[in-house]
């Protein structure tokens, strides 16, 4: 449950890297997450809920209050002036209340930034759309968490059953609000970097003691571990001039949201015909979708540059709230036309990224990286992400139905930020589906409804065979 989660009163180096290099707009870091209900929910129920949640989840009531001076990345605290009416909207829904309606409503509440001095969250309940049904808008920004550290935030929200549970009690005690001293602020941030610093020289000293071990065993594994780690920070790190495609190329503020659904159970299935997962399905079909996007505009590119977060949860971190993942770039071979032979390409290139050694070093690298200047880091970051063709995430959801103040929810779609890509296809499974939230730029993708119909066949082509 949510009041399991542990919150820090400091951003992660890696957290305060995508707040900071949002001094470039393009680069902004904001997730939208849309869940359509089969009724309106209870409204008495829902603010209890959410007033609830606010206390036991401590993030939706905290600010960033940053120092550009300081040593420390920027703090989590109270936000004196918290207020729920700001936080959570109702509102009816617009046009026909169909789903594409909610998604127009969506977008230009997700191109907004962030009321910086708020907690960094929006809700908006629509209601009134077709058939009775309603759909709930979260906008918060990514620094707040990952993927699979949302769903298990968002537990507090939800019910398994439609009638109300037991009665939870009083509601816990509001966090202290009072704003440190600078003199404490100075304080706190030099503990801070003393315990980092401790925790990097203990994790150094094993390091240093697994090495002379294996100096003993085989002189030459160190110095080829060296390399290959430094090779591998590298690679992460390695700038891109341009996108690898010939057409979505233009970039811009604006954003598209779209839909897909599709069965995980299928999916599954066809990931199992070449011994891989589901993902290597997913990022195969959208794969095959972009393909036929760019023969539809006459090009014919054989790769695309993709991001794909990867997970590095563990033991240590499974309760930490924040960001857990590492950022995979790589080209990925769209113009093999074989669904088969493409998801085996895909499964291979996805298992040589969950390998890279950086992957356990990205907090290290992220400390380094904050030490520079926000304008340096931004620049490097641009350089590194506006290179990106399109991105690709995968959450898994929960695989039973959920309820949300007596309203079942239908189905769940997220819309990961395209931080200077064309396209962001974000994967959430939720009971037997996998829904896909399709973010694009209009700059690069003029046509979207042709996108999503490529999108549609490229998992046509990836099913047919189960």
């Amino acid at each position: 449950m949510a009041d399991a989660i542990r919150f820090e009163s400091r951003m992660s180096d890696g957290d305060a890297l995508m707040w900071n290099i949002e001094k470039d707009p393009l680069l902004r870091s904001t997730i939208a997450v849309v869940w359509l209900l089969e009724s309106a929910p209870d409204h008495a129920r829902l603010e209890a809920k959410r007033k609830r949640a606010t206390r036991t989840i401590p993030r939706l009531r905290q600010h960033v209050v940053s120092n550009p001076a300081s040593i420390a990345p920027p703090r989590w605290e109270a936000d004196p002036s918290f207020d729920l009416r700001y936080h959570l909207r109702w509102l009816r829904a617009p046009g026909a209340g169909e789903l594409r309606d909610v998604l127009d409503f969506a977008s230009p509440v997700v191109m907004a930034g962030f009321d910086r001095a708020r907690p960094l969250w929006e809700l908006y309940v629509l209601e009134g759309m077709s058939a009775g049904r309603a759909a709930l808008v979260l906008k918060l920004h990514h620094s707040l968490s990952d993927g699979v550290g949302l769903v298990r935030m968002t537990e507090a929200m939800v019910e398994r059953r439609a009638e109300p549970g037991r009665d939870p009690g009083p509601l816990p005690p509001l966090a202290d609000a009072v704003p440190m001293t600078q003199g404490e602020r100075f304080l706190d941030a030099l503990g801070h970097e003393w315990r980092r610093q401790l925790g990097r020289a203990q994790r150094s000293l094993r390091a240093t003691r697994a090495n002379l071990l294996g100096l003993v065993r085989d002189p030459t594994a160190l110095a080829r571990e060296t390399t290959e780690s430094a090779a591998s920070i590298a690679r992460m790190l390695r700038p891109v001039s341009e996108p690898l495609s010939p057409i979505m190329r233009a970039r811009s503020l604006s954003l598209r949201l779209d839909t897909l659904a599709l069965s995980t159970e299928k999916l599954r299935a066809a990931a199992k015909l070449v011994d891989g997962k589901l993902n290597d399905a997913f990022v195969a079909g959208v794969a095959g979708g972009l393909r036929l996007y760019h023969e539809a505009h006459g090009a014919s590119p054989e790769s695309l540059r993709m991001t794909m977060p990867i997970n590095v949860r563990d033991d240590a971190t499974a309760k930490l709230a924040g960001n857990q993942f590492a950022p995979a770039r790589f080209p990925v071979p769209i113009g093999i036309v074989d669904p088969l032979e493409r998801m085996r390409a895909i499964r291979n290139l996805v298992a040589e990224q969950r390998a890279e050694p950086a992957l356990g070093l990205i907090a290290d690298v992220s400390g380094v990286l904050n030490r520079l200047p926000a304008s340096v880091t931004t620049s490097l970051f641009g350089s590194m992400l506006k290179g990106v063709d399109f991105v690709t995430s995968n959450v898994p959801g929960p695989r039973f139905d959920v309820y949300l103040s007596g309203a079942r929810l239908e189905s769940v779609f997220g819309f990961g930020p395209l931080t200077g890509a064309a396209l962001n296809v974000t994967l959430f499974s939720y009971t037997d589906g996998s829904h896909l939230g399709i973010s694009s730029d209009p700059a690069s993708i003029p046509d979207p409804d042709l996108l999503v119909a490529c999108l549609r066949k490229g998992f046509d082509e990836v099913l047919a065979g189960v």
